[in-house]
């Protein structure tokens, strides 16, 4: 199958461009061209590179037909982020390319209203992320569910692993509270501490759309959860990280003004992504897609802080995150 990936330079496609290549898959790599993938693999050397500057294009008018005149079979893309721009490739692709898989987010269910959610939860999503991506599943869906384009929408946790940054276990990106848990100093707790994120290792999402590809009957006009075996409470997430270093974590819940106060601009992302509390079913991936993740959340987790020290981008003072 010849199958064009768009972003295939970042976290996932990182990860799905080797997958696929190894599965015997013909690849053709779309990014902007400013950056090599997130970590080196022989297959890149079998994979057709294009240079696309898609937000350019896409005011243009003229990304959906670059990509379709690639001739693929299945387009991937990983970076649509706009209903506008998903309706643009989709007409353009529309009867010229054979099956759509777009990725998606968990942020489309706003905050949680049921433990674990399932794709056919009632959602409410708010915000521009998560609302502009539920306009796209919605027009997608709807797309392959009346007859036109194949496609799939695969909705991700919080990507992690190697070679960017993590959501720490405050949902924020603060480097400093790795440095508390991993030096046992206190750590300031928005809120109960019971809220929930749900984590996944950027292989996993990779692994969720290979085997997307290869159940297309079965992934067709369907949505599915991607993250890891189970979501993490901020709490659970703390102690988890602070067992790393033989610690236990010094933890000290507050009320949302006080942590704001302390977090600064950090804050703001925190409020975000515990306001959710998001824990996700994976059920239906596994039962129709025979996905099953690989990594658990502290796995993915540690694989990204130990990257982050070894960059110096967090100070662990001499600390090291074991191999899990």
């Amino acid at each position: 199958m010849r199958v064009v990936v768009v972003g295939a330079t970042g976290h996932v496609g990182s990860y799905l461009v080797p997958r696929l290549v190894a599965a015997g898959h013909q690849v053709v790599a779309v990014s902007r061209g400013t950056r090599e993938p997130y970590h080196p693999h022989p297959a890149w050397a079998q994979v057709e590179r294009v240079v696309a500057d898609r937000e350019a294009e896409d005011a243009a008018g003229t990304f959906g037909a670059r990509i379709a005149g690639l001739g693929a079979d299945a387009v991937v893309d990983l970076v649509c982020f706009t209903a506008d721009s998903a309706r643009q490739l989709v007409e353009a692709l529309r009867g010229r390319t054979g099956f759509l898989l777009h990725c998606g987010t968990i942020w489309v269910h706003g905050v949680a209203a049921a433990s674990p959610l399932t794709e056919e939860d009632p959602r409410e999503p708010f915000g521009p992320y998560g609302t502009q991506k539920a306009e796209i599943e919605a027009l997608l869906l709807a797309e392959a569910r009346s007859g036109g384009l194949a496609c799939t929408v695969l909705h991700p946790g919080h990507i992690s692993g190697p070679g960017w940054p993590v959501i720490t276990p405050v949902g924020n990106l603060d480097p400093d509270v790795w440095h508390r848990l991993a030096t046992g100093r206190e750590l300031l707790v928005p809120g109960t501490g019971v809220e929930t994120m749900h984590h996944v290792h950027a292989d996993d999402v990779a692994q969720g759309f290979q085997r997307a590809l290869e159940h297309r009957s079965a992934a067709l006009g369907e949505s599915f959860h991607v993250v890891s075996d189970r979501a993490l409470t901020v709490t659970g997430f703390a102690r988890g990280v602070a067992a790393w270093f033989g610690r236990d974590a010094v933890l000290r819940t507050v009320p949302w003004e006080e942590f704001r106060a302390a977090a600064g601009e950090h804050a703001d992302a925190s409020w975000e992504h515990l306001s959710r509390s998001h824990s996700a079913s994976t059920a239906k991936a596994r039962r129709l897609l025979g996905y099953v993740p690989r990594y658990t959340t502290l796995q993915a987790a540690a694989q990204a802080v130990r990257g982050l020290a070894e960059r110096g981008e967090v100070d662990l003072a001499g600390a090291e995150v074991p191999l899990l």
